[in-house]
């Protein structure tokens, strides 16, 4: 479509005809290679999560939903549930440790909704090949994200969730090569489904990743309601009372809609290197180098400052306390880099109750302040700069220009495959390692995606 018809367009005509247009074998490799590369990390961060604060208690809430043994959980072998509710344990653990690949720009975790809902797709019905099940995850990235860089102001409403639904309908709709009708009407259904407020990540409660769960399993619903013949509003995203309206301060869809065929927003993607809010990762890496390169301790701090653009500031700006819920923490400058100065990084044990509550930490953490540095992109994460003065009154500093696991700055192969061990080793499914790694790098190859995954031993 012509960029002046397409800015012109129904934007919901434009995102579902792009989703259905995309076909594998028109995929450049460095988009297949990263369809890849975060579907493995996803699968691997969502085993993990099976061990996240409150993953039990999700779990047994939502088999009080109703009986059923349709779709397998992430790091629960054995497990099955109906599928709406396995889409949302599932985008609950993949979101629920803060690990889960994130789009900076589009400030936005696509996987942890779209993998869901894809893989419960996949189980209860026909088999799908590994192709056209990569090639859905680009779809609905590419739209999730579209989404998210069409609104240019900080986040009112949790845009994972809020975009995320979308995202999840447009990439079941290729999966399942949908009827054009249909896919619209289901995208029209999502706009009745969404939901996802930042106050839970104002106070930094578990809420966050029940919000991603939930916008999982709507999107089922969305779909079902499509396939049963209801019809869908016809103006979801930029009605009067469509998604800009409603949820983002103003809209820039035009832009956001011209690089629909310009690449695939997944070749954008960040890895999270650590499990925390995407805000800190700046503050732990500054760190690190402080120690490694100009002898910084926690021993010979005095004072350290993170001056950083506004987002960081509002994101994870807040004071470290005794008693602080997990959720709390990964999103508190002020532990994470106390944490890395006392340990030398940031795991997934570090947020136990007895690492939460660590007075050695909790005590440095108060020499620890994040300060607002104006920048006047609110969706910037850097450049920021660490500043930290000695208790022998040396003045130390590093600028950070780029995000470790960022485009500009990916993980290794080798730092990749760490991060996936370690994520199945917190949930005693290491020896998984090898054959989740082959059964993805051989994905495209596979009649049956759903069965190969299974056969990796991290979902039954």
């Amino acid at each position: 479509m012509p960029e002046t018809d397409r800015a012109a367009a129904n934007p919901a005509h434009v995102l579902i005809d792009h989703a259905l247009s995309l076909r594998w074998e028109d995929l450049p490799e460095a988009t297949r290679s990263r369809a890849r590369t975060f579907l493995h990390d996803s699968l691997a961060v969502g085993v993990a999560g099976r061990n996240a604060a409150h993953a039990d208690a999700v779990l047994a809430m939502v088999q009080g939903w109703g009986a059923g043994e349709v779709a397998g959980v992430l790091g629960r072998p054995g497990l099955r549930l109906p599928a709406p509710s396995a889409a949302f344990v599932n985008a609950f653990q993949i979101h629920g440790q803060e690990y889960d690949c994130v789009h900076e720009p589009a400030v936005l975790h696509p996987m942890a909704t779209v993998l869901a809902a894809l893989l419960a797709e996949l189980a209860r019905g026909e088999a799908v090949d590994g192709e056209r099940f990569l090639t859905a995850i680009v779809a609905g990235v590419d739209v999730a994200v579209t989404l998210g860089l069409a609104a240019p102001d900080a986040l009112k409403f949790f845009r994972p969730a809020t975009a995320g639904i979308f995202g999840c309908v447009a990439a079941i709709a290729l999966l399942r090569q949908m009827p054009r009708e249909q896919a619209l009407d289901a995208f029209g259904h999502a706009l009745a489904l969404v939901s996802g407020t930042m106050q839970a990540h104002l106070e930094g409660k578990p809420a966050l990743p029940v919000q991603v769960a939930n916008a999982a399993r709507g999107s089922l619903v969305a779909i079902d309601l499509a396939r049963g013949g209801m019809p869908g509003v016809t103006r979801p995203i930029d009605g009067p009372f469509g998604y800009f309206a409603l949820l983002e301060v103003r809209e820039a869809l035009s832009p956001a809609l011209e690089r629909l065929g310009k690449g695939h927003r997944i070749t954008e993607v960040s890895w999270k290197p650590f499990p925390t809010g995407r805000a800190g990762h700046g503050g732990i890496v500054a760190v690190q180098q402080l120690c490694e390169r100009q002898g910084l301790s926690a021993a010979n701090l005095e004072a350290l400052e993170y001056h950083a653009p506004p987002l960081i500031h509002r994101l994870v700006g807040r004071p470290a306390h005794e008693g602080m819920e997990p959720g709390y923490a990964r999103l508190c400058m002020q532990y994470l880099m106390a944490v890395t100065l006392l340990r030398g990084t940031v795991t997934l044990a570090d947020f136990s109750r007895e690492g939460l509550d660590d007075a050695e930490v909790l005590a440095l953490a108060r020499r620890i302040t994040v300060i607002n540095d104006g920048n006047p992109d609110l969706a910037a994460f850097v450049p920021a700069r660490a500043v930290a003065r000695t208790i022998d009154g040396q003045e130390l500093t590093h600028a950070v220009a780029a995000q470790l696991g960022s485009p500009e700055w990916p993980l290794t192969e080798q730092q990749h495959s760490a991060k996936a061990l370690g994520c199945l080793d917190f949930a005693s499914l290491g020896d998984a390692h090898e054959a989740l790694a082959q059964v993805v790098a051989g994905l495209e190859r596979e009649s049956d995606a759903l069965s190969a995954i299974i056969r990796s031993g991290v979902l039954s």
